[in-house]
């Protein structure tokens, strides 16, 4: 057939090709019109409303009510039971015969008590194949269950997708028909789609864009949307076209179905499991239809297994795509595993900085390096178009270097995963001239091609910082306190059951209790709880969630206490014992059981993991100097001098003062509860009203303190208790906030006497140092950052440390420090942070370097604080001990695998290399090497002398050992 030529106009072709498969123009005319056929009614469709999530056993035992489309129901949360009865025509014998489903809740198809299939319009979900060729065999009456959740794919907020849900939220059914599905018009149209995709993503400079053009155009002249047998013609065209291959050197796209579920995050915990369901049985459904597909996801602690944590570990992968930044010690922890490869695509969001690696070794603190891979289109949650992979080989940082990337496709975050017409897009252009060549292919095929052609790889050391989401260093303030002081808590029960398991028999150490109670704070290290990121709903869980955790565990240290406590022979009565969980020799000031109204402290020495007797003594000291510090406040309770006595140096810059509280502005551009944008610097407003000025509490003796109240706002308000122990190098800042504000952020800030290019800032396992200068990008990017235990701002010869309890935020700016303390914001929770917060803070200054000065170990003693209890200790004893300073016992536990083991992790803290011996008092029989899943490695020799065990260390190497106990 010979048609006119076609007019050289690319807009006319190409948008006659779009509307030919267009779902809003031209649907009585156009292809996309005929996707479904003949339709037919249900025969009866009812519902019955729960407020909780019920099993399906319960839930078709109730009573059911007749409903309609176009009928809402809700409220937000709740869950929806449908039975739908259906019949299908005879006269559809041969077709394929769906249940269209449209909904804005997310739904789970149930037959034959089985789920079967997912139900998310967000999803793009909006069908369930009844049969796929209605045979003469199959049933015709049907009956089934949707079980449909009051809630999007993204929760339920109210305006815009991070809003706070709306709790009167409802939800229509609006479609709930039999159609019959024509799926040849699904493959023609899935062709064009390519196809425009093709022609708009090369554009008009390259000459297979007009192919594609011309291909579409002429495929439109052929087929008639109303003759199915035209199709024919017009789909060979598209193969012919598809068919043409690339040349060898052509780009390696490894598509990888995808499905990233968090954990929790605008919906509750809960509800992620049923979303979980939904994802899982529509991906197997998948898997059983396309033998070729390869599926993987993140979030291990949705599999049907026990694994935890906010990273899937996948034979040698470590698969972390949605996290918000990467710390420079992940590399050690990674290969202590066993693991040496790791992927993720979270610093595409960077702010300021492109970072320039796609596919690169990172570099830990101790020197380890893994293979690391960022997809290079950017996402977790591509579709298979042709935009997707045009993008992972333009964006591709590493071209002439690596020639193979991931492409996981699926929708994401709310669950979902891939589609079938995912993988019809990506089956069409496996190897298509103009187009990177697609297999479907696994983590470790990738990254096996990735190795075998590694050597021209850069290489990036350190942390990948994430320049955006700073504000959840801080934000959800009782969430990070849970976190710190649960994870201590879990930490002191460990240590104190091993010395009560190997001091007194009988006692049986709690594995179990510990597994459960670990598990569950883990559960909250997920990306968008301990970051403050999610909904109230999940803040509260949270809440809950750490609450039992120090219930049951204040219970079990409690028991380990009593254990130790209870020498033969002895009755505890009124006398009392210390418990040091940390290893080293700690004197300290504490407060005892109160016998009446008045305050009783201690001087304590405590040896290094282990106990003593108390006894009362009393210390004459000077309100607020102690012997190594002086500390000078005003009425408002800032520091106007804070003098290192043997030093006789000043630790707060002339003319300005210390503990000096400011209020900023804090609205970011969007993620609310996510960001803080550099902006807020400029709306700094410092708290100087007076309440109750600064009044002495307590002088002399062993402790000395004062007081006073601030005003924040007309509804804010901060109370502080500022005290000074003896024998203590740092002042420490015991602090209450009434916090009712909105869009603001409180920091509180020490301008010192310190000249420093960097600060150093405590990481897992380690420190780092960051500029205080903003020469670069890269630099003032960096205006807020994070960190544990401690920050440190040093010069030769003197240093200023700020230590706390349950912050994680700091900015330090040339010689100003500064810890972020609260924030507002209002999405995705209405009322973050609002109520009553308790924290504290120090500040420690010190001569040399913050390594000599002690600075880990004080910021140690700050979190572990030393235990009181009812005991009789014979005699002080201790049951480890390091003669190193720069190492740290890290980890006393039992085993894993052998209850008569325990687990001992040290690691190297000063950036050194060092040999140091682990002594022991508990009685061992045998000690081995292992790595951090505690596999033994017989390939590390150990080094035993009368002393103990000799260990050696480089600048923060984590080692692990294993010791069997008599």
């Amino acid at each position: 057939m010979h048609h006119q030529p076609v007019l050289k106009n690319r807009r006319t072709l190409l948008e006659r090709a779009e509307k030919f498969i267009s779902d809003i123009y031209f649907t009585d005319c156009n292809l996309r019109g005929r996707l479904f056929g003949d339709t037919h009614p249900l025969e009866s469709i009812s519902v019955f409303l729960s407020e909780k999530r019920i099993p399906y056993s319960d839930a078709v035992q109730q009573s059911f009510q007749p409903c309609k489309v176009g009928d809402a129901f809700g409220p937000t949360w709740w869950t929806c039971w449908f039975k739908v009865v259906l019949k299908i025509p005879e006269a559809w014998r041969g077709k394929e015969v769906h249940l269209r489903w449209e909904s804005d809740g997310e739904g789970m198809v149930w037959r034959d008590q089985q789920p079967v299939q997912g139900l998310t319009k967000e999803g793009e979900k909006t069908s369930y194949v009844l049969t796929e060729c209605l045979k003469d065999s199959e049933p015709r009456g049907i009956t089934l269950y949707v079980e449909l959740a009051c809630n999007g794919l993204f929760g339920a907020g109210q305006g815009c997708m991070i809003a706070a849900p709306d709790p009167n939220g409802k939800f229509t059914l609006q479609k709930a028909e039999l159609v019959v599905f024509n799926r040849d018009v699904r493959e023609l149209l899935t062709d064009f789609e390519m196809l425009v995709d093709i022609v708009k993503m090369l554009g008009e400079g390259e000459q297979r864009g007009f192919q594609a053009l011309f291909t579409a155009n002429e495929m439109v002249n052929l087929c008639d949307p109303a003759d199915p047998s035209s199709f024919a013609a017009a789909r060979s065209l598209a193969h012919k076209f598809f068919a043409q291959k690339n040349g060898e050197s052509q780009h390696v796209v490894h598509a990888m179905g995808h499905c990233h579920i968090d954990s929790a995050w605008l919906w509750p915990y809960e509800e992620t499991i049923r979303k979980c369901a939904r994802s899982w049985v529509t991906v197997i459904r998948l898997m059983e239809k396309n033998p070729e597909f390869v599926f993987t996801c993140s979030q291990s602690n949705t599999h049907p297994l026990p694994l935890l944590n906010d990273c899937l570990l996948y034979l040698t992968q470590f698969w972390l795509p949605d996290t918000f930044g990467y710390s420079a010690q992940l590399p050690q922890i990674m290969k202590g595993c066993g693991i040496s490869r790791f992927l993720t695509q979270k610093l595409s969001w960077n702010l300021v900085n492109t970072f320039p690696h796609s596919t690169f070794f990172w570099e830990g603190i101790d020197g380890s390096l893994v293979l690391t891979h960022f997809p290079p289109g950017n996402s977790y949650g591509m579709n298979g178009k042709v935009e997707d992979l045009i993008n992972t080989v333009k964006n591709n940082k590493d071209k002439g270097r690596a020639n193979h990337s991931a492409v996981l496709f699926g929708f994401g975050d709310g669950g979902g995963g891939p589609t079938q017409l995912m993988l019809d897009r990506l089956q069409r252009v496996q190897d298509t001239d103009c187009l990177p060549k697609v297999q479907m292919s696994s983590p470790d095929v990738l990254f096996s091609q990735l190795e075998s052609d590694s050597s021209l790889l850069c290489t990036w050391v350190g942390e990948l910082f994430l320049e955006l989401h700073n504000g959840t260093y801080t934000t959800q303030a009782k969430i990070k306190l849970g976190n710190r002081q649960c994870e201590a808590l879990l930490h002191d029960i460990e240590v104190s059951s091993c010395l009560a398991l190997c001091k007194r028999d009988g006692f049986k150490y709690p594995a179990c209790k510990l597994q459960e109670l670990w598990r569950l704070l883990l559960l909250n290290q997920f990306h968008d709880v301990i970051p403050g990121s999610c909904i109230e709903m999940v803040v509260e869980d949270a809440l809950q969630y750490y609450d039992e955790i120090r219930t049951a565990g204040s219970r079990l240290l409690f028991a380990a206490c009593e254990s130790l406590g209870s020498a033969p022979g002895k009755v505890a009565g009124s006398s009392i014992a210390v418990l040091n969980t940390l290893p080293w020799e700690r004197t300290e000031v504490i407060s005892l059981p109160a016998e009446d109204t008045q305050k009783r402290l201690a001087l304590v020495k405590v040896p290094s993991v282990g106990v003593a007797q108390v006894t009362e003594t009393v210390d004459g000291t000077i309100i607020m100097e102690n012997g190594l510090l002086k500390a000078t406040i005003d009425q408002t309770g800032r520091l106007m001098s804070l003098l290192l006595l043997q030093a006789d140096r000043e630790t707060i810059s002339e003319g300005y003062l210390g503990n000096q509280f400011a209020l900023f502005d804090d609205v970011p551009l969007y993620w609310d509860a996510w960001d803080v944008m550099d902006y807020h610097l400029q709306t700094r407003k410092p708290a100087v009203e007076v309440i109750e000025p600064a009044k002495v509490v307590r002088s002399g003796g062993l402790q000395g303190s004062i007081s006073f109240s601030l005003r924040i706002s007309g509804k804010s308000t901060i109370k502080q208790e500022i005290l000074l122990d003896a024998c203590c190098p740092y002042i420490k800042f015991n602090t209450q906030v009434d916090w009712e504000e909105s869009h603001k952020f409180l920091k509180v800030e020490f301008p010192v006497q310190v000249r420093s290019p960097n600060a150093t800032y405590e990481i897992q396992f380690g420190h780092l140092q960051r500029p205080t200068h903003r020469n670069t990008s890269w630099d003032w990017a960096r205006f807020e950052v994070w960190g544990h235990k401690w920050a440190d701002l040093s010069e030769h010869g003197f240093g200023v440390a700020l230590l706390n309890d349950s912050k994680y935020g700091y900015s330090i700016h040339e010689n100003i420090m500064t810890l972020s303390l609260l924030r507002a914001p209002k999405a995705p929770d209405a009322n973050a942070d609002m109520g009553s917060h308790n924290f504290t803070y120090a500040l420690m200054p010190h001569t040399g370097l913050f390594q000599d000065a002690s600075v880990i170990q004080y910021a140690y003693n700050l979190n572990f604080p030393l235990h009181v209890f009812h005991g009789v200790i014979a005699e002080p004893w201790s049951a480890f001990s390091v003669n190193c300073p720069a190492v740290i016992l890290e980890t006393i536990k039992q085993a894993e695998s052998r209850e008569n083991a325990l687990l001992i992790r040290l690691y190297e803290s000063h950036g050194s290399s060092v040999t140091t011996t682990l002594s022991t008092s508990l009685p061992i029989q045998e000690a081995w090497h292992c790595d951090l899943l505690e596999r033994p490695d017989s390939s590390i020799p150990m080094s035993k002398t009368s002393s103990g065990i000799s260990l050696t260390f480089k600048p923060f190497q984590i080692r692990s050992l294993l010791l069997i106990i008599q």
